[in-house]
């Protein structure tokens, strides 16, 4: 019969634990007795590389006169005499030299993109501003990026107004507005406000903030849009329920949660 093989024996650690956070031996113990000290007194007599000697930062110089020293030391590179107070670091911190007016600016390529979800007729539903909650109709974008919306103002009291496309969510409820005619004179600069002149003879307490009032042509223009977006909900297959949609305002209830919602 086979010899029967001898179970091994699993060696005991020299250090081991005698207590809880208690070794056997020390730090210092277990130094000596691995042989560290060795190692590191082999590794001691080898000779060390020389550093890379770095490029001199000083340049000698002629200086003329007897009573000069012949020679002097020069920096290559000197150190300004006055520093800035704040950090110029960066495009936005730039100093420019002449003042630049940001409407004139030409909006950047990705600033224009509009997303696929939003087509002219599309129902939006506005999330900032005064109209918040409200259901509109994207009719147009315009040339700085931005959307150009209505409510109609018949409706829900929504005007021409612009909208940044970040601040909406795209419904998949869609108006034919084939036959909506917006005037071209519709653009960024139609909704610019001017400034009213401050008289210098009136005190400070004297001047009153201006309500805005909107012009008879920004009336005759909200008028004509408001015509032909309600004569396109009369044509809708469901017309009635559809202005009903577009006056009713957009509110989350109890365990109701946007983002398992289709809009």
């Amino acid at each position: 019969m086979p010899a029967e093989k001898k179970a091994r024996k699993t060696q005991k650690p020299r250090n081991y634990e005698l207590s809880a956070g208690i070794m056997r031996f020390s730090k210092s113990a277990m130094y000596h007795k691995r042989g560290i000290w060795k190692a590191k007194a082999a590794g001691a007599g080898k000779k060390a590389k020389p550093a890379a000697a770095r490029p001199s930062n000083v340049v000698e110089k002629t200086v003329k006169g007897d009573k000069n020293g012949g020679t002097r030391k020069v920096l290559k590179q000197k150190a300004p005499k006055f520093y800035p107070t704040e950090d110029l670091r960066g495009r936005r911190n730039q100093k420019k030299s002449h003042k630049v007016d940001n409407r004139e600016k030409k909006p950047t390529r990705h600033s224009k993109k509009l997303r696929s979800s939003i087509t002219p007729g599309t129902v939006l539903i506005l999330l900032a501003g005064k109209h918040k909650g409200k259901h509109v109709v994207f009719l147009k974008q315009l040339e700085s990026g931005l959307l150009l919306i209505t409510g109609p103002w018949k409706i829900n009291g929504a005007p021409l107004r612009r909208v940044n496309q970040r601040l909406v969510i795209a419904t998949k409820t869609k108006l034919d507005i084939s036959k909506v005619n917006v005037d071209a004179s519709i653009n960024d600069a139609y909704f610019r406000r001017i400034k009213a002149k401050s008289s210098k003879d009136a005190g400070i307490f004297d001047q009153k903030k201006e309500e805005y009032k909107p012009s008879e042509q920004r009336v005759k223009d909200q008028v004509a849009v408001d015509q032909q977006l309600l004569t396109a909900i009369k044509a809708h297959p469901d017309g009635k329920a559809f202005r009903g949609y577009l006056s009713s305002l957009f509110q989350l209830k109890n365990k109701q949660y946007p983002h398992e919602m289709v809009f």
